[in-house]
């Protein structure tokens, strides 16, 4: 690894902080806005969702709504622009879609999962991707379920385990290769350190691995274009890069990895505007953004004449400690670039200001 040196150095400012008086679980940007979402648990076991607008400096409360159960996780990506539409997960595997400028009641819902839905992302909306709108949903209950808010109660997949195979903790999924009509992916990550790669089109298991810990996030460094890069985050304070351009018969896929410290990375997020730099939340209440450089030439043939991909290499660009909590969710502004909200167990939400990042 090497470090990116001199005065281009980015720099993580912390330009607002507002404390809770929940624990937050999940943080969104809504599309097209300077409103925030912050998604979470009140002490008396209920869920909570409040919206919030950047005004200069500070961070005013637009709106908080209570719900009977603590909601997870939440995502706009199955949406339209114009309706922006928040899908979100909760303790008791509902999945709900609210329309935020009437949420009292959700304009879809189903009982999704038996456990807690622990991970959400939608794709097909927001003008990114090819396809129908869909939302995937990961649960304890260790099925990841596709669905169709055009569609009632039931899945358009459902990936669960065979006959006899042990149910694992699903911890996160992500949509990914959603760059035509047909094509689409979900990856899923466990609490045992599978990886899974399910291919929508041919309803089939493409790639499996193991990374030996818990697997706390996954995402592609963009969901629309042909699979490129996978990162995956580990319970053990490592995440690795995986090159998905080319697949190895036996091999599967080249990856690097890297130890960035000795505390869970909860969450990793690309930047929208640079699908090569990413950052990461951590267990020690810190953010590390990275960089991916790309090797010479990105595949060579192994002595059998198959394809097999080569790993680049990682820079860190920057890390910041902003808590003595562990820093759970991260959401990058997708119109401002630079622009970051991220929440922890301090029961804090700060929005952050990343400068430089055009110098990169």
């Amino acid at each position: 690894m090497s470090a990116a040196l001199g005065a281009e150095r980015p720099q993580v400012v912390s330009h607002v902080q507002q404390a809770l008086s929940y624990t937050v679980f999940d943080c969104k940007w809504v599309p097209r806005s300077a409103r925030l979402l912050c998604l979470g648990s009140a002490a008396r076991g209920t869920g909570v969702l409040q919206l919030y607008e950047l005004h200069g400096a500070r961070l005013e409360l637009l709106r908080e709504i209570e719900k009977p159960k603590p909601i997870k996780c939440g995502t706009f990506g199955a949406t339209s622009l114009q309706q922006r539409y928040l899908a979100t997960g909760d303790f008791d595997g509902n999945l709900n879609i609210w329309n935020l400028e009437a949420p009292e009641i959700p304009v879809y819902s189903v009982k999704g999962h038996k456990e807690i839905i622990n991970s959400i992302d939608g794709v097909g909306g927001l003008g990114i991707g090819e396809g129908a709108p869909e939302i995937v949903t990961g649960s304890r209950d260790g099925t990841v379920k596709v669905w169709d808010p055009r569609q009632n109660d039931t899945p358009v997949a459902n990936m669960e385990p065979v006959q006899g195979e042990s149910k694992r903790d699903c911890w996160t999924v992500a949509f990914g290769n959603a760059y035509n009509q047909e094509e689409r992916v979900v990856c899923a990550g466990y609490d045992n350190g599978d990886i899974k790669l399910f291919d929508l089109k041919t309803m089939s298991l493409r790639w499996e691995t193991n990374i030996k810990n818990g697997v706390c996030s996954v995402e592609f460094d963009r969901k629309d274009i042909n699979m490129n890069k996978l990162v995956a985050t580990s319970l053990e304070g490592k995440f690795h890069v995986f090159d998905m351009r080319t697949q190895h018969p036996t091999k599967g896929f080249a990856s690097v990895s890297e130890k960035a410290q000795k505390s869970t990375i909860w969450q990793v997020r690309h930047l929208p505007q640079n699908r090569d730099i990413f950052m990461t939340s951590g267990g020690s209440g810190s953010l590390h953004l990275w960089k991916y450089e790309y090797p010479a030439q990105r595949s060579k043939k192994d002595s059998e004449g198959s394809e097999m991909g080569v790993a680049g290499s990682l820079s860190l660009l920057q890390n910041v400690t902003l808590s003595t909590q562990p820093i759970s969710s991260l959401d990058w502004s997708p119109d401002k670039k630079g622009l970051c909200v991220c929440g922890a167990f301090d029961q804090t939400v700060r929005v952050l200001i990343v400068t430089k990042l055009n110098k990169i």
